[in-house]
């Protein structure tokens, strides 16, 4: 008689865990993309009068709905869908705080991140970021994608770190120019250039005309690791920029922003530290996967890459805060010797 076989004792609840853990980000996804929120605003609707705003079929749109209440963005009123205080302070268009558009940077990393192992596999990024080749949809997607995020971050460092001590701030590798301009709108008395590639200064450009700033932030095209500003500043920003590069390009990169920097000037590196033992912060480690395949050397450095680079650049008295920035990057701040 063949013996029974055995299940085994162990199940697979952790894979089983992570499969569904999807799920509620997908539905944030969604929401944002639609717009779901913007029209809870003034108070609940039914699921019928939500899709009449949207202009979306409520057969259709009901069970999103129900995925953002488990996914703790909409909450449940009888047979009305109403706002979370979160999703109403930053989901809502029109707001100071909306952050909703931010939803064309997570669908570019999210799908950026599905190319994993095809990266690893051929040893070369699989959808990698190129600005000189991306087309002008592209560049503007990824931008706006990222000017919530900067100007939040700007606001930040303004108000957290007293931005208003400083008169020349560096935005290095600004992208949308979002710091800087938040910088500036913090503080009265500051002045600002924001430093980028030639196919990208003009975005910046744009957003500075936008915000109206024209006479107190300044563009400058160029390459910051391969040459640094000829102007000089008592603070530079570099804002998810040496988190794009690779270990001899950072290192090159810090020390040109150093040769731009007055002694006893400062600088703040914002983006993803990785701790020495490479496992911690959560989202370093998850951001990992997106950048092997967006660069061709680009990762989150860590903590012994970071303060070598800035002494060799001539920073000193180098402090890391992880997780102090947005969406649990860190922040690394050293003054200038």
């Amino acid at each position: 008689m063949a013996s029974e076989q055995v299940q085994p004792e162990i199940k697979p609840t952790t894979i089983f865990r992570h499969a569904y853990a999807v799920y509620p980000p997908i539905a944030m996804l969604a929401g944002m993309q639609l717009d779901v929120f913007t029209p809870l605003k003034d108070g609940p609707l039914t699921a019928t009068a939500l899709a009449d705003a949207l202009g979306t079929r409520p057969e259709k749109l009901r069970p999103l709905l129900y995925a953002l209440v488990h996914a703790e963005l909409l909450s449940l009123q009888g047979d009305r869908f109403a706002n979370v205080p979160e999703a109403d302070v930053y989901l809502v268009r029109g707001r100071p705080t909306y952050m909703g558009n931010v939803h064309e940077l997570y669908s570019d990393i999210w799908a950026t991140a599905l190319h994993t192992a095809r990266s690893i596999r051929a040893g070369i990024p699989q959808a990698k970021h190129d600005f000189a080749t991306m087309s002008d949809d592209e560049l503007g997607a990824f931008f706006r994608g990222q000017h919530a995020g900067a100007l939040a971050t700007g606001r930040q460092l303004a108000q957290t770190y007293g931005f208003d001590r400083f008169r020349s701030l560096l935005d290095v590798g600004g992208g949308s120019g979002g710091l800087a301009i938040a910088a500036c709108h913090c503080c009265p008395e500051l002045s600002a250039a924001i430093i980028e590639l030639p196919r990208v200064a003009p975005i910046a450009r744009s957003f500075v005309h936008e915000a109206k700033l024209g006479n107190r932030v300044q563009v400058l095209a160029g390459d910051i690791v391969e040459r640094a500003p000829e102007r000089r500043f008592d603070v530079a920003v570099l804002r998810s920029l040496i988190q794009v590069l690779g270990p001899s390009q950072a290192r090159r990169a810090l020390r040109n922003v150093g040769q731009a920097i007055d002694p006893g000037g400062a600088i703040f590196v914002v983006g993803h530290v990785l701790k020495d033992n490479r496992l911690s912060p959560a989202p370093a480690v998850g951001m990992n996967l997106v950048f092997l395949s967006i660069y061709d050397e680009g990762q989150a450095h860590t903590d012994e890459d970071h303060r070598t680079w800035l002494t060799e650049a001539g920073f000193s008295e180098i402090v890391v805060q992880y997780g102090a920035a947005r969406a649990g990057a860190s922040i690394v701040i050293a003054r200038k010797v």
